[in-house]
């Protein structure tokens, strides 16, 4: 690998964390104000709200600029959505904010791996980004629930700097703060990210012919017999995954009485699990075998019911281990393959822009069911086994959608598989 490739893991890393840090502080602070718990549910479509607002522009926005400056913008508007949030701005608003920084961050971070590496590499580096971001989710959420624990929310608190007052006076305001401080390393290393040479696609004067450009982009992909399949499993794994987050905190709390900070371990558990399927994934996966691990997703929908019948914790852990490890190699290989489809397609950052857009569609659109449904009263028990059975009847689509292609289309599918093989080897 390239040693620039190692700056963006590091920077990837620590955005992240502070991201699903984060995540667990809005969810503590909104605890802390007696908000219902629809509110937060909703912290998840809304933190996916602006991928999908502005999928059309962000990646056209990561192919005109050197994509570590891209990144480093990013998130200095992530901070500015902590700093709302610290001000009274209402968490569902600031976090959406956050979630714009997240937005524009993400085609320059995967776009630039395009750029950087050949395409034999690029399942190997989706591998350790991946289960890099997933230790990050791990750490992140312990770091969460530890920040708005008793004892260190006292203890941070407590600092006092001479000559500034704040109006930081609970445990979740606490956290923020600290994550601040993460963020601003997060950004440290994006100036540290080297140009690649590729050359830059100026953005249009007018940004409105930005629309049909992406609605072209998006078409283009969901037409190409592998694009389309690789597409469609990572909208659905990423759209129940981003909403699991919460189930799981749901869940905890129902089934074992669980606090945030508690819970928090558990939903790191699974991300452990993911990180191993991951690199493990990279190992023994090609670019050209991707298509192999579709069934995985049947089973993975199966297991996530499953969850419904455990109520001890020394059974739970191993299970969701083991149910992470599914997800991670099943998304690892499926991802590298969107990414060499789309790459050749239409460019790096556009194509992530479509793919961005279609997972957090499906995050959004969960995430609004979800919400609603907590509202009318729906247990956390009756979310996971719609969301078990959405996930395992839609891998079985995806999977005859496939076999379907390779019967009707064999000629295509395999001069496809045979440009990806090419490129894994020569690459």
């Amino acid at each position: 690998m390239k040693r620039g490739f190692y700056t963006i893991m590091s920077a990837q890393f620590f955005s992240s964390l502070a991201d699903n840090a984060l995540f667990v502080g809005a969810v503590q602070l909104l605890r802390s104000t007696g908000s219902p718990e629809w509110q937060q549910a909703a912290l998840v479509p809304m933190f996916a709200l602006f991928y999908v607002i502005l999928a059309p522009f962000v990646g056209a926005f990561a192919d005109a600029y050197p994509k570590g400056r891209v990144m480093l913008y990013s998130n200095g508007i992530k901070i500015v959505g902590c700093l709302m949030m610290l001000f009274g701005t209402h968490p569902l608003m600031a976090y959406a904010i956050v979630g714009l920084g997240a937005a524009a961050y993400s085609p320059a971070k995967y776009g630039i791996l395009t750029e950087l590496l050949p395409a034999s590499q690029l399942v190997k580096a989706n591998g350790w980004i991946e289960g890099l971001t997933i230790a990050s989710i791990i750490l992140g959420v312990l770091l969460g629930g530890q920040l708005v624990s008793a004892g260190i929310s006292m203890q941070l608190l407590a600092i006092d700097i001479p000559l500034i007052e704040t109006s930081i006076d609970t445990a979740p305001e606490a956290a923020i703060s600290v994550l601040i401080l993460v963020y601003l390393i997060a950004a440290w290393f994006n100036t540290r990210i080297p140009h690649t040479g590729v050359p830059m696609r100026p953005m249009p004067r007018r940004l409105i012919s930005l629309l049909p450009d992406f609605w072209h982009c998006n078409t283009r992909l969901w037409r190409d017999r592998l694009g389309q399949i690789s597409l469609a499993t990572t909208t659905l794994f990423w759209g129940v995954s981003g909403n699991l987050r919460y189930i799981v905190l749901a869940w905890a709390a129902a089934a074992l009485g669980y606090t945030v900070t508690q819970a928090s371990a558990l939903v790191g558990v699974v991300a452990i699990g993911t990180a191993v399927g991951a690199v493990v994934a990279s190992l023994r996966m090609r670019l050209d075998q991707a298509t192999l691990v579709l069934p995985l997703g049947i089973g993975m929908g199966l297991l996530v019911i499953l969850l419904n019948f455990i109520s001890n914790v020394w059974v739970a852990a191993p299970f969701l281990i083991l149910l992470g490890g599914l997800g991670g190699f099943l998304v690892v290989p499926m991802n590298a393959l969107l990414q060499h489809r789309g790459h050749n397609l239409m460019g790096a950052g556009r194509s992530i822009a479509v793919q961005n857009f279609n997972e957090q569609a499906c995050i959004l659109g969960l995430g609004a069911f979800y919400s609603l449904s907590t509202g009318m009263g729906l247990s956390a028990f009756g979310a996971i086994s719609v969301f078990g059975l959405v996930v395992a009847g839609f891998m079985w689509v995806i999977k005859r959608w496939h076999e379907r292609n390779c019967r009707d289309h064999a000629a295509e599918v395999e001069y496809l598989l045979e440009i990806a093989r090419n490129d894994n080897q020569h690459g």
